[in-house]
């Protein structure tokens, strides 16, 4: 009865259920897997007047747009401004969000079996997001060698005649990994010398833990046409507006051909509400606030961390680049799955396993750098207790 792209199997992992156990009997635990900056336990301080633009009367105005209002994206290319790199807000598409972005390219680039190309490790929601598309995903791998790069031999191998884009999460989650330029012209180099896409998630470029750091943003693909994606659940910490977007660039003939399709795509859907459209400039200007807030947090946090494991021989920091994640390595004394439900239900601390976002090997464990700071010194100070 049901359709092949869902998983067979939708019940609770073993971690998810303990997780339940715990909160059902009403014991507490420390969360360091929260990714909600609006949590009441982050505590992040958001502006009372932050969200008073979306009740503004000229939302009660339906004028639907395939790509969204103008005054929205021209929001977003003043954005892109801020960050360095000039958009022109015709070449700018609004979404509800990354995950949709995702499924509007898929349905732009990709026949039903076709193929793209994912990174390891990484957010593992690629996997479910092609599969609803009836597309095929195929990983390539990072490689952490004092700093994560791209491993181009791994790219080759996964290139197939029914490949058609190459994701880019930069920076990485959870690695935090930014891609360097050479890595950057080099795939632009394979991209266009095949005649495909590269689709790039910097949904979390304003969160640079070093400030020595190359991105994507710095070093824009022009030889290949290429996506790249953002929007207010990161930047802004503002998940519940639900704004996100896409910027299209590229030979000029592509970025045409591409905007003439994703238009009657987008003009099926018509998903953006008018009431966010609207607010976008006053949300994007009042979550400048509320991002600087962030950063300081995930830099307060990673100062903690620095300090904990300082001197240790058993753990090794993964330091990241940006985001808000951090991986550390520790010793693969049992599977990481037992290893992570010990520290749940001993030392009552959530982290995640590196097998959740494909790491090649084990031990590695993935916190969050958004909880607040005593709470995070905590968490940590339990897990390396270990």
């Amino acid at each position: 009865m049901f359709s092949s792209r869902l998983p067979d199997a939708l019940g609770p992992n073993a971690l998810a259920a303990a997780v339940d156990r715990l909160r059902t009997s009403g014991t507490p635990f420390i969360d360091l897997t929260v990714t909600n900056p609006t949590a009441s336990s982050v505590g992040i301080p958001y502006p009372s007047s932050i969200l008073s633009a979306l009740s503004s009367s000229s939302a009660l105005q339906y004028t639907p747009e395939p790509f969204g209002m103008a005054i929205a994206r021209d929001a977003v290319s003043r954005e892109y401004a801020r960050q360095g790199s000039r958009v022109p807000s015709n070449r700018i598409v609004l979404t509800s969000s990354s995950s949709e972005a995702y499924a509007l390219l898929f349905k732009l680039l990709c026949d039903s079996g076709d193929e793209v190309l994912i990174p390891q490790p990484s957010y593992p929601l690629f996997d479910l997001l092609s599969r609803l598309e009836d597309v095929r995903a195929v990983p390539y791998r990072l490689e952490e060698h004092a700093g994560w790069s791209i491993d181009r031999a791994s790219v080759e191998r996964a290139l197939s005649a029914k490949t058609r884009a190459i994701l880019v999460v930069s920076p990485n989650n959870p690695t935090g990994s930014i891609i360097s330029r050479e890595d950057s012209a080099w795939l632009a180099g394979v991209a266009s010398a095949r005649g495909i896409a590269i689709i790039a998630d910097e949904v979390f470029a304003d969160y640079r833990l070093s400030i020595n750091s190359d991105t994507i943003i710095d070093s824009p693909i022009i030889d290949a046409l290429n996506f790249r994606l953002g929007g207010l659940s990161k930047s802004a910490g503002l998940p519940q507006v639900k704004l996100g977007w896409i910027a299209v660039d590229g030979p000029d003939a592509l970025v045409a051909a591409a905007l003439e399709r994703l238009e009657l795509i987008c003009d099926t859907y018509l998903s953006v509400a008018t009431p966010v459209q609207v607010a976008a400039a006053s949300l994007i200007e009042g979550g400048a606030a509320v991002r600087a807030a962030i950063l300081a947090r995930m830099r307060q946090n990673l100062g903690t961390l620095k300090t904990l494991v300082a001197g240790r021989s058993d753990v090794t920091l993964l330091e990241p680049s940006a985001g808000w994640s951090v991986v550390i390595r520790v010793p693969a004394t049992e599977p990481e799955e037992q290893m992570v439900l010990r520290l749940l239900n001993d030392r009552h601390v959530l982290v995640h396993p590196g097998y959740f976002f494909d790491f090649a090997r084990e031990a590695f464990l993935v916190m969050s750098l958004l909880p607040e700071e005593s709470v995070f010194a905590e968490g940590a100070a339990r897990v390396l207790a270990r």
